[in-house]
């Protein structure tokens, strides 16, 4: 069985600002490659956590999606050598690229944040910060959502999400408690967190991926239909919005 790991950054350990989470690259806001060097590290070393403990269950191969703003975030010097993995933006399947590949038979959320709008949630954001809402068949969601969507649309479940409390709980309520959820730090605000020492949760991802990979599918996989009832809310401006339905 192939694992494939979706890895985004606003979820991972020791994560509360915008500047840690910014390619300095990218203006238009406040930026430090030293703070971002530092985020991008720590990500790339959770992500090698899930996988060691992917192959430790069993998994025969393990692929790692880049699903970070610009998707070149994960350092590929630091990744664990027995992974190949997807960088760059022009992608058909976005943050779950690849999960279309035969073989895979579980999808991994690493690094995941809740949904626009979540209280007490470190950064949560759905996409941009013009989208206020995401809805399918008329549940609110996140991008976990849509991507946990788009892996059911190939019958592949979602079996782990990292990240903030409120990141793996809306994970859990959407597809199921036998997600296994590891959390890496409690949100006090969208600015500030209560963080796990960084090897403490890279300790703890690596046991929950090998349950994820170990322990059976009961649950993960949302039905793919749902995406033909879906509608999101853009804000226009301080208290402008359009809603569009597809």
């Amino acid at each position: 069985m192939k694992v494939l790991i979706s890895a985004d950054m606003e979820g991972v350990c020791g994560v509360t600002s915008w500047v840690q989470v910014t390619p300095p690259e990218y203006g238009g806001g406040p930026s430090s490659t030293v703070e971002y060097e530092r985020a991008r590290s720590r990500l790339t070393r959770e992500v090698n956590a899930a996988v060691e403990g992917a192959l430790a269950a069993g998994a025969e191969e393990v692929i790692v999606n880049d699903s970070h703003n610009g998707m070149r975030n994960l350092v590929p010097e630091e990744l664990h050598p027995a992974v190949r993995f997807i960088t760059g933006s022009e992608k058909e399947l976005g943050m779950v690229q690849g999960v279309h590949v035969a073989g895979f038979g579980a999808v991994f959320f690493v690094g995941y944040h809740a949904k626009a709008g979540t209280p007490a949630a470190p950064l949560a954001h759905t996409w941009t910060g013009y989208v206020s809402d995401v809805r399918l068949d008329g549940v609110s969601t996140g991008e976990f959502g849509m991507n946990a969507v788009v892996a059911g649309h190939f019958g592949v479940p979602v079996t782990l999400v990292t990240g903030d409390d409120k990141a793996v709980a809306q994970v859990q309520a959407l597809l199921g408690d036998a997600v296994v959820g590891v959390v890496v730090k409690e949100g006090y605000s969208t600015f500030s967190a209560l963080h796990l020492h960084p090897q403490r949760a890279q300790a703890l991802i690596r046991e929950g991926a090998q349950r994820a990979v170990g322990g059976g599918f009961a649950s993960g996989a949302l039905d793919p239909t749902a995406a033909s009832r879906s509608s999101s809310t853009i804000r226009r401006g301080p208290t402008a919005a359009c809603t569009y339905q597809a």
